[in-house]
């Protein structure tokens, strides 16, 4: 039995105690970018943003220790900047926002409670942001930056596979495609809620797992 689970001074439902669970990790999915800007001759940059059509940025976490609950942000942006020789983007800067309120994860009552203090904090903190650069640390990509929730920023290190780069021919622009994962912990974000089962395990676990593939 699962008895003394309490949210705002009532017994949680089984619903409310699931999607608690959700901010334990973090992942964005396919995130597809492409050419936002004409290469520049003189010093070979150019800019390239997200595909929303062809983009997810979302997140799946443990729930009850047995299952998983997955989610997504519906309002994002990112910018990528980059020489980009050869289908190389090492040296790459990387920024992305989500706007924390547009979370959803197909039910209301938990999408509400991860917009309050509890959580995100919406009203407060609107965005989350990652700001950073693609590196080649001992032949593997690494995506490394600083990731910022509820005002608080610290480092990352996320794992990147490139999928590869294409032209597209209906639009004429060339697109490429990455998958990026890692794991965060949501306590040092200030996502404080951590109720217990009355045995004393953690409905909702600190740790995060953050996923993510673009195409540029």
């Amino acid at each position: 039995k699962r008895k003394g689970v309490r949210i705002f001074g009532k017994k949680a439902s089984h619903r409310v105690k699931c999607w608690n669970r959700i901010l334990t990790s973090l992942l964005a999915l396919p995130l597809l970018v492409h050419p936002a800007s004409a290469q520049n001759a003189a010093v070979s940059q150019s800019t390239w943003t997200i595909d929303k059509i062809h983009s997810h940025v979302g997140f799946s976490v443990a729930h009850f220790v047995i299952t998983q609950v997955t989610g997504y942000f519906r309002d994002y942006d990112a910018l990528v900047t980059c020489t980009c020789p050869d289908n190389d983007f090492t040296g790459g800067t990387v920024e992305f926002t989500a706007k924390t309120a547009s979370v959803f994860t197909d039910n209301e009552q938990r999408d509400g409670h991860l917009r309050t203090d509890a959580f995100f904090n919406a009203g407060k903190y609107p965005e989350m942001k990652f700001k950073g650069a693609l590196v080649n640390e001992n032949g593997k990509n690494v995506l490394k930056g600083n990731l910022t929730i509820r005002d608080i920023t610290r480092p990352v290190s996320l794992n990147v596979t490139y999928g590869g780069r294409i032209k597209d021919k209906n639009l004429g622009i060339e697109k490429a495609g990455f998958k990026v994962t890692g794991t965060i912990n949501r306590l040092d974000y200030g996502l404080k809620w951590n109720e217990t089962f009355e045995g004393g395990g953690a409905i909702v676990g600190p740790g995060g797992a953050i996923m993510g593939a673009a195409a540029t």
